[in-house]
């Protein structure tokens, strides 16, 4: 589950990680507001108008600027409030913005310029041990510096026994040049910061900029922050940072009626039960000359109502020209899938939204032979085929 950039720094300073403070607001009165409200609890009196929409930079589409005056916040926060912003992480169409966060000026002039630097932790799935990512270059996309300069890129791995351990946390301070007050502050916000992920089990921080401000303090300017679904049973309160605008719609309905949907670019849907069998489906209609259109894993209890959402979901998508359903029997009967079928096909032949494309049906397992003389009676205009390869022929010939 992504968060916005206020919430994952609300979910931060609850672990004692030192943000950069900003208020939310979804019109300009509301920004106005919180930008003297700002202004009386910190001093600034420059402020920045971030566009809050689950993608990274906002910057490049015109969704951060910097306010000098009360009125400028009024106009900026007018302009970005309502725009569909498009970055590097959006689609063509971009993102609507419905909330932007007001925050103070950290770039107060000082003896020394600000420094900035990138700090992400999360999984090294090749050790199995979670580490911190970090680099001197912040700011910037880290895709690129990894890609012309990786020597400045640093990691350090935390053994899930014992955590992180002071001298790592010096280490992380020591290898991005610090020293002083800003080395002690960094080890602390290091040392936090780990302690939040673990807290809130996320599954990604990431931190663009970590800011080390003219007078040497450290701070998180902006936050990406992922939670892992899974355990979001441990953490109650986190399923109301969830925004359903940010998703994609067709994923949503597919989440409510408990179905494993993930939304692709292709032209044939697929219905599966398994994940592993999912992938398999997806590369044979890659071979076959298909394009995957989803991935839709209907889980062992694929009944008549699972299986006709899934049909009415996949039909939601106007670029699926044909459905391949690829079910194995080892929990489900595959006669009791063949029913499903049937009855959702007559169901929604009923209620005037026809299937109108063809439908290859593979069913293995459990009953299977029962549930190929089931399809073939029905009279539906349903191919019913038995082997993967068969299967994939068929892909091959509908789509011409």
């Amino acid at each position: 589950m992504n968060l916005h950039e206020y919430q994952g720094k609300e979910l931060l300073n609850s672990f004692g990680v030192k943000i950069q403070r900003g208020i939310v607001a979804d019109n300009h009165k509301k920004a106005v507001d919180a930008a003297k409200q700002l202004a009386a609890e910190t001093g600034t009196g420059w402020w920045v108008i971030k566009a809050q929409i689950h993608a990274g930079g906002r910057g490049k589409g015109g969704g951060v600027k910097l306010a000098k005056s009360l009125s400028e916040v009024e106009n900026i926060s007018k302009d970005i409030i309502g725009m569909m912003l498009k970055t590097p992480q959006t689609s063509a169409e971009g993102k609507r913005v419905n909330q932007v966060l007001i925050t103070e000026d950290v770039y107060y002039p000082g003896e020394f310029e600000p420094d900035e630097y990138y700090m992400s932790v999360l999984l090294n799935r090749a050790t199995g041990r979670n580490m911190i990512m970090y680099s001197t270059e912040g700011g910037m996309d880290i895709e690129s510096v990894a890609e012309k300069t990786p020597h400045l890129i640093f990691t350090e791995e935390i053994d899930p026994a014992t955590g992180i351990l002071p001298f790592q946390a010096r280490k992380v301070a020591f290898n991005l040049g610090l020293s002083g007050k800003a080395f002690k502050e960094m080890t602390q916000f290091v040392t936090s910061l780990y302690q939040a992920y673990i807290g809130s089990d996320a599954s990604l921080f990431e931190i663009n900029p970590v800011l080390k401000t003219s007078d040497d303090k450290i701070l998180a300017v902006d936050s990406k922050v992922t939670l892992d679904d899974n355990a979001l049973f441990r953490h109650k309160s986190y399923i109301n940072l969830r925004d359903l605008r940010e998703e994609n719609p067709i994923e949503v309905e597919a989440n409510a009626v408990g179905l494993n949907y993930v939304d692709l670019d292709g032209n044939v849907g697929c219905m599966v039960n398994g994940a592993g069998l999912a992938m398999s489906t997806m590369d044979l209609i890659k071979q076959s000359g298909g394009e995957p259109a989803n991935f839709l894993d209907v889980g062992g209890t694929a009944d008549a109502e699972r299986v006709e959402a899934g049909f009415r979901i996949i039909l939601k998508d106007p670029n699926v020209k044909a459905i391949l359903v690829n079910i194995f029997g080892g929990i489900v009967r595959c006669d009791r899938v063949a029913q499903g079928i049937v009855d959702a096909y007559t169901n929604m032949a009923k209620a005037g939204d026809a299937v109108k494309i063809p439908i290859i049906v593979r069913l293995q397992g459990t009953n299977a032979k029962e549930a190929k003389d089931l399809i073939d009676a029905s009279g539906l205009d349903v191919i019913s085929v038995v082997e993967f390869k068969e299967a994939a022929d068929k892909v091959q010939e509908v789509l011409g």
